[in-house]
Protein backbone atom coordinates (compact mmCIF):
# COMPACT_ATOMS: atom_id res chain seq x y z
CA UNK A 1 0.00 0.00 0.00
CA UNK A 2 0.73 3.53 -0.69
CA UNK A 3 0.88 6.01 2.27
CA UNK A 4 1.21 10.01 2.36
CA UNK A 5 3.18 10.66 5.16
CA UNK A 6 2.40 14.79 5.83
CA UNK A 7 4.71 17.49 7.20
CA UNK A 8 3.86 19.82 9.25
CA UNK A 9 4.78 24.04 10.13
CA UNK A 10 4.52 25.68 13.61
CA UNK A 11 2.75 28.70 13.35
CA UNK A 12 3.57 29.45 17.04
CA UNK A 13 6.65 28.11 18.86
CA UNK A 14 7.51 29.34 22.50
CA UNK A 15 9.97 28.08 25.20
CA UNK A 16 8.96 27.60 28.56
CA UNK A 17 11.53 25.85 30.48
CA UNK A 18 13.99 22.43 30.41
CA UNK A 19 13.87 19.38 32.45
CA UNK A 20 16.14 17.28 34.39
CA UNK A 21 16.06 14.77 31.51
CA UNK A 22 17.57 17.47 28.98
CA UNK A 23 14.30 17.81 27.32
CA UNK A 24 12.56 21.52 26.56
CA UNK A 25 9.30 22.41 27.73
CA UNK A 26 7.56 24.41 24.68
CA UNK A 27 3.93 25.68 23.60
CA UNK A 28 3.75 25.17 19.67
CA UNK A 29 0.40 25.55 17.59
CA UNK A 30 1.85 22.48 14.86
CA UNK A 31 -0.89 22.38 11.34
CA UNK A 32 -0.59 19.08 8.98
CA UNK A 33 0.20 20.91 5.55
CA UNK A 34 0.25 19.18 1.81
CA UNK A 35 3.63 18.42 1.02
CA UNK A 36 3.96 14.75 2.02
CA UNK A 37 6.75 11.65 1.60
CA UNK A 38 5.51 8.75 -0.18
CA UNK A 39 5.91 5.34 1.83
CA UNK A 40 5.77 2.08 0.00
CA UNK A 41 4.58 -0.53 2.68
CA UNK A 42 4.10 -4.35 2.54
CA UNK A 43 3.45 -7.04 4.80
CA UNK A 44 5.10 -9.89 3.16
CA UNK A 45 8.20 -9.95 4.88
CA UNK A 46 9.68 -12.02 7.81
CA UNK A 47 11.85 -8.99 9.43
CA UNK A 48 11.36 -5.22 9.77
CA UNK A 49 12.91 -3.44 6.87
CA UNK A 50 13.31 0.49 6.32
CA UNK A 51 14.77 2.24 3.12
CA UNK A 52 14.95 5.51 1.68
CA UNK A 53 15.46 7.24 -1.43
CA UNK A 54 17.25 9.67 0.18
CA UNK A 55 20.96 9.36 0.98
CA UNK A 56 21.07 10.96 4.59
CA UNK A 57 18.53 9.05 5.64
CA UNK A 58 19.43 6.10 8.06
CA UNK A 59 18.18 2.81 7.55
CA UNK A 60 17.23 -0.02 9.61
CA UNK A 61 17.49 -0.16 13.38
CA UNK A 62 18.67 4.24 13.19
CA UNK A 63 15.54 5.00 11.35
CA UNK A 64 12.66 6.52 13.81
CA UNK A 65 9.61 4.42 11.70
CA UNK A 66 11.82 1.04 12.23
CA UNK A 67 11.80 1.68 16.00
CA UNK A 68 7.82 2.87 15.70
CA UNK A 69 7.39 -0.28 14.14
CA UNK A 70 9.74 -2.82 16.80
CA UNK A 71 7.80 -1.11 19.52
CA UNK A 72 4.17 -1.69 17.93
CA UNK A 73 4.81 -5.39 17.47
CA UNK A 74 6.11 -5.47 20.99
CA UNK A 75 3.09 -3.94 22.59
CA UNK A 76 0.85 -5.93 20.27
CA UNK A 77 2.20 -9.05 20.77
CA UNK A 78 3.03 -10.49 17.90
CA UNK A 79 7.22 -11.30 17.67
CA UNK A 80 8.51 -12.13 14.43
CA UNK A 81 6.45 -9.92 12.47
CA UNK A 82 7.41 -8.20 9.94
CA UNK A 83 6.88 -4.76 7.65
CA UNK A 84 9.04 -3.61 4.77
CA UNK A 85 8.79 0.20 4.41
CA UNK A 86 10.34 2.03 1.63
CA UNK A 87 10.20 5.97 1.86
CA UNK A 88 10.31 8.29 -1.07
CA UNK A 89 11.25 11.89 0.71
CA UNK A 90 9.66 15.00 -0.43
CA UNK A 91 10.02 16.44 2.43
CA UNK A 92 13.72 18.70 3.12
CA UNK A 93 15.81 16.72 5.79
CA UNK A 94 16.41 18.68 8.64
CA UNK A 95 14.09 21.05 7.75
CA UNK A 96 11.72 21.23 10.40
CA UNK A 97 9.06 19.93 9.34
CA UNK A 98 8.97 17.12 10.91
CA UNK A 99 9.56 14.59 8.00
CA UNK A 100 10.88 11.82 10.12
CA UNK A 101 8.31 11.96 13.04
CA UNK A 102 5.77 11.93 10.39
CA UNK A 103 7.13 8.53 8.55
CA UNK A 104 6.95 6.76 12.00
CA UNK A 105 3.32 7.69 12.54
CA UNK A 106 1.91 6.70 9.42
CA UNK A 107 3.79 2.94 10.35
CA UNK A 108 2.28 2.94 13.52
CA UNK A 109 -1.48 3.47 11.98
CA UNK A 110 -0.75 1.80 9.07
CA UNK A 111 0.07 -1.35 11.26
CA UNK A 112 -2.26 -0.59 13.74
CA UNK A 113 -5.03 -0.85 10.66
CA UNK A 114 -3.57 -3.93 9.07
CA UNK A 115 -3.30 -5.97 12.26
CA UNK A 116 -7.33 -5.37 12.81
CA UNK A 117 -6.24 -2.27 15.35
CA UNK A 118 -5.32 -4.42 18.30
CA UNK A 119 -3.57 -1.49 20.74
CA UNK A 120 -5.97 1.39 21.44
CA UNK A 121 -5.76 4.90 20.92
CA UNK A 122 -4.08 5.69 24.21
CA UNK A 123 -1.54 3.00 23.88
CA UNK A 124 -0.35 3.82 20.33
CA UNK A 125 0.20 7.72 21.67
CA UNK A 126 2.17 6.19 24.33
CA UNK A 127 4.69 4.18 22.00
CA UNK A 128 4.35 7.50 19.54
CA UNK A 129 5.73 9.27 22.60
CA UNK A 130 8.69 7.34 22.81
CA UNK A 131 9.41 6.92 19.70
CA UNK A 132 9.77 10.90 19.77
CA UNK A 133 8.41 14.26 20.57
CA UNK A 134 6.33 15.64 17.57
CA UNK A 135 5.07 11.78 16.69
CA UNK A 136 2.12 11.96 18.90
CA UNK A 137 1.00 14.95 16.73
CA UNK A 138 1.14 13.77 13.34
CA UNK A 139 -0.26 10.07 14.95
CA UNK A 140 -3.00 12.83 15.57
CA UNK A 141 -2.80 14.13 12.10
CA UNK A 142 -4.52 17.35 12.66
CA UNK A 143 -4.41 21.30 13.96
CA UNK A 144 -3.05 21.22 17.22
CA UNK A 145 -2.13 22.89 20.24
CA UNK A 146 0.74 20.92 22.04
CA UNK A 147 2.51 21.68 25.78
CA UNK A 148 5.20 19.54 27.44
CA UNK A 149 7.45 18.24 25.12
CA UNK A 150 5.00 18.33 22.48
CA UNK A 151 3.10 14.98 23.70
CA UNK A 152 0.48 16.86 25.02
CA UNK A 153 -2.03 17.42 22.28
CA UNK A 154 -4.80 19.59 22.41
CA UNK A 155 -7.16 19.58 19.11
CA UNK A 156 -7.83 22.94 17.16
CA UNK A 157 -10.40 22.61 14.75
CA UNK A 158 -11.27 26.52 13.97
CA UNK A 159 -8.00 27.49 11.90
CA UNK A 160 -8.76 29.05 8.38
CA UNK A 161 -6.56 27.14 5.66
CA UNK A 162 -4.12 29.42 4.03
CA UNK A 163 -1.57 28.97 0.54
CA UNK A 164 1.92 28.20 1.87
CA UNK A 165 5.18 28.77 0.07
CA UNK A 166 7.96 27.41 1.62
CA UNK A 167 11.88 27.68 1.48
CA UNK A 168 14.20 25.35 2.43
CA UNK A 169 17.05 27.39 1.87
CA UNK A 170 19.93 23.96 0.96
CA UNK A 171 21.45 24.04 4.81
CA UNK A 172 19.99 21.26 6.90
CA UNK A 173 19.71 22.35 11.14
CA UNK A 174 20.16 19.54 13.72
CA UNK A 175 17.64 20.42 16.46
CA UNK A 176 20.00 20.23 19.29
CA UNK A 177 22.40 22.51 17.59
CA UNK A 178 19.72 25.04 17.32
CA UNK A 179 18.66 24.68 21.36
CA UNK A 180 21.95 24.71 22.07
CA UNK A 181 22.19 28.13 20.74
CA UNK A 182 19.27 29.00 22.20
CA UNK A 183 19.70 31.58 25.15
CA UNK A 184 16.63 31.01 27.62
CA UNK A 185 14.89 33.91 28.89
CA UNK A 186 16.14 36.07 26.02
CA UNK A 187 13.89 35.75 23.15
CA UNK A 188 10.57 36.09 25.06
CA UNK A 189 7.05 36.58 22.89
CA UNK A 190 4.73 39.47 23.51
CA UNK A 191 2.45 38.82 26.77
CA UNK A 192 0.02 36.62 24.86
CA UNK A 193 -2.06 33.90 26.91
CA UNK A 194 -0.02 31.01 25.04
CA UNK A 195 -2.43 28.36 26.30
CA UNK A 196 -5.80 30.34 25.20
CA UNK A 197 -4.99 32.40 22.24
CA UNK A 198 -6.65 29.48 19.47
CA UNK A 199 -9.71 29.17 21.26
CA UNK A 200 -12.67 29.42 19.30
CA UNK A 201 -13.81 32.40 20.76
CA UNK A 202 -10.83 34.55 19.59
CA UNK A 203 -9.40 35.39 17.10
CA UNK A 204 -8.43 33.02 14.52
CA UNK A 205 -6.45 35.38 12.62
CA UNK A 206 -3.08 33.23 13.02
CA UNK A 207 -0.70 35.70 11.31
CA UNK A 208 -0.95 38.03 14.48
CA UNK A 209 -0.08 35.18 16.65
CA UNK A 210 3.11 33.85 14.67
CA UNK A 211 5.96 33.54 16.99
CA UNK A 212 8.59 31.36 17.08
CA UNK A 213 11.44 31.58 19.96
CA UNK A 214 14.11 29.22 18.03
CA UNK A 215 14.31 31.73 14.79
CA UNK A 216 17.31 33.72 16.14
CA UNK A 217 19.18 30.76 17.49
CA UNK A 218 18.80 28.93 13.97
CA UNK A 219 19.25 32.39 11.95
CA UNK A 220 22.77 32.75 13.81
CA UNK A 221 23.41 29.21 12.54
CA UNK A 222 21.91 29.33 8.57
CA UNK A 223 21.77 33.13 7.83
CA UNK A 224 20.71 32.11 4.38
CA UNK A 225 16.67 31.11 6.37
CA UNK A 226 16.96 34.49 7.35
CA UNK A 227 17.05 35.93 3.60
CA UNK A 228 14.74 33.50 2.55
CA UNK A 229 11.73 35.07 5.32
CA UNK A 230 12.58 38.20 4.38
CA UNK A 231 11.99 37.46 0.81
CA UNK A 232 8.48 35.68 1.58
CA UNK A 233 7.56 38.93 3.21
CA UNK A 234 8.49 41.12 0.18
CA UNK A 235 6.50 38.44 -2.05
CA UNK A 236 3.48 39.27 -0.26
CA UNK A 237 3.34 37.15 2.18
CA UNK A 238 0.51 38.36 4.99
CA UNK A 239 3.28 36.14 7.56
CA UNK A 240 6.08 34.47 7.71
CA UNK A 241 8.35 32.18 10.14
CA UNK A 242 10.67 29.79 10.70
CA UNK A 243 9.28 26.07 10.96
CA UNK A 244 9.98 24.02 14.22
CA UNK A 245 14.09 24.43 14.65
CA UNK A 246 14.22 25.14 10.84
CA UNK A 247 15.66 25.46 8.46
CA UNK A 248 12.60 25.91 6.05
CA UNK A 249 10.73 29.00 6.48
CA UNK A 250 7.18 29.34 5.36
CA UNK A 251 4.64 32.33 4.36
CA UNK A 252 1.15 32.42 4.74
CA UNK A 253 -0.60 33.57 1.83
CA UNK A 254 -4.44 35.69 1.58
CA UNK A 255 -5.20 34.08 -1.82
CA UNK A 256 -4.13 31.20 -4.02
CA UNK A 257 -3.46 34.02 -6.91
CA UNK A 258 -0.99 36.07 -4.88
CA UNK A 259 0.43 32.47 -3.56
CA UNK A 260 1.09 31.60 -7.15
CA UNK A 261 3.08 35.03 -8.53
CA UNK A 262 4.90 34.32 -5.21
CA UNK A 263 5.89 30.45 -5.86
CA UNK A 264 6.78 31.63 -9.34
CA UNK A 265 8.90 34.94 -8.56
CA UNK A 266 10.68 32.86 -6.01
CA UNK A 267 11.82 29.95 -8.33
CA UNK A 268 15.37 29.59 -9.98
CA UNK A 269 14.35 30.43 -13.30
CA UNK A 270 15.03 33.25 -15.20
CA UNK A 271 13.76 36.49 -13.97
CA UNK A 272 12.91 34.82 -10.30
CA UNK A 273 14.29 36.26 -6.88
CA UNK A 274 15.01 32.59 -5.42
CA UNK A 275 18.69 31.68 -4.75
CA UNK A 276 21.10 29.07 -5.75
CA UNK A 277 20.44 25.40 -3.82
CA UNK A 278 16.63 27.16 -2.30
CA UNK A 279 13.92 24.46 -2.94
CA UNK A 280 10.76 26.12 -2.87
CA UNK A 281 7.07 24.64 -2.51
CA UNK A 282 3.60 25.48 -2.84
CA UNK A 283 1.35 23.83 -0.83
CA UNK A 284 -1.89 24.50 1.86
CA UNK A 285 -2.51 24.00 5.55
CA UNK A 286 -4.79 20.86 6.11
CA UNK A 287 -7.68 21.88 8.56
Amino acid sequence: MKIQAHAKINLYLDITGKRPDGYHELVTLMCPIGLCDILDISFETPDIRVTCDHPGIPEGPDNIAHVAAVRFFEAAGRPGSGVSVRIRKNIPVGAGLGGGSSNAAAVLRSLNDHFGRPLPSAKLHEIAVSAGADVPFFLLGKPALATGIGDILEPVSHLQSHPLILIYPGQPLATRDVYKNLKLGLTKSEKIPKKSIFKPDRDTNVERFLFNALEPPAFELCPPAETAKARLIVTGASGALLSGSGSTVFGLYKDEKTASDAFHRLSDKPGGSGEPGWRVFYTRMLV
